[in-house]
Parts: structure tokens; C-alpha cells; sequence
């Protein structure tokens, strides 16, 4: 598995404690002066990976486009996500990433369509250049979840 990839998955083990130690209450809470909730921060990395991934590259996602549309960048939590809706998110958590690997294995990631991100305004070229930010921006993600965490 590449380094990335390896880098990923631990950190999304970090997210599937988080899930785990949290009450369905919890995820969904959003604290006074936050925008989104705990729930929502892991399902917008989820549907961002996938986007930056396969998406870019021209590819089927493993996500819905309600599930994108949901969770993509600039959207904010609304109404309560179900204990159902929050086990399908703790399993793509490591589904994507699975299929992410075997994808690149197997040569599938061929076309790229460059795209500049906001977060760093850096220009991803590639898949392997989408997998390396992803765990940058998953970091940061990770740090909002902490906050939130404080206050709920």
C-alpha cells in the first residue's frame, strides 16, 4: 500500500474512535459558534476524497450524490443524521480508501482534471497529488472535531 494511503487509513481510524466514543446526541450537536458538527466533519471527508479521487479523474465515486450534496464543501449540517446514516458513514471511512488502493493497483486513475484548492491554494495534478492532500486536509478536519468535541 502506498505511503499515503497508510497515512490515511490511520487517521480515519482516529475518526472511527471518534464515531465510536461519541453519542449519536454528540455527533450531531452543533456547538455555539461552529458551523458545522462532528458527524458532518467526517462525512465531508469522506464525499472530499471521493471528489478529489475519482471524480476528478473521471471516475465512478463509491458515495451518492445526495451523500455529496450533503457533505461536500460549503454545505453546513441539516436536521439530525440517523444511527443508520452514521454506520454507513463509519464503513466508507475504510471502504474508499480499500478500493482507492486497489484502483490504483490495478491503473484505473488515468486522466486528471486539474484542480486548485482553496485550503492551501495548491493545484492537484494527479491522483497521487489528491491522496496527499487529502491527509492534510483530513488533518484539519480532525483538529475542528476536537474543538467541537470541548462543547459537546
Amino acid at each position: 500500500m502506498n505511503t499515503s494511503l497508510q497515512v490515511t487509513i490511520s487517521s480515519r481510524e482516529l475518526f472511527q474512535k471518534i464515531i465510536e466514543n461519541c453519542t449519536l446526541e454528540q455527533l450531531n450537536r452543533v456547538p455555539d459558534g461552529f458551523k458545522n458538527n462532528i458527524i458532518w466533519n467526517i462525512g465531508h471527508i469522506v464525499v472530499t476524497q471521493q471528489l478529489l479521487a475519482y471524480k476528478l479523474s473521471g471516475l465512478a465515486m463509491m458515495v451518492t450524490d445526495e451523500m455529496v450534496a450533503k457533505y461536500q464543501k460549503g454545505t453546513i449540517p441539516h436536521g439530525t443524521v440517523s444511527k443508520d446514516e452514521v454506520e454507513a458513514i463509519k464503513s466508507l471511512l475504510f471502504t474508499t480508501i480499500t478500493k482507492t488502493q486497489e484502483d490504483l493497483d490495478n491503473g484505473l486513475f488515468q486522466n486528471y482534471t486539474e484542480y486548485t484548492v482553496s485550503t492551501a491554494n495548491f493545484t492537484l495534478r494527479s491522483v497521487e497529488d489528491a491522496m496527499q492532500f487529502t491527509n492534510f486536509h483530513e488533518g484539519i478536519h480532525l483538529g475542528v472535531i476536537l474543538q467541537i468535541k470541548k462543547f459537546v
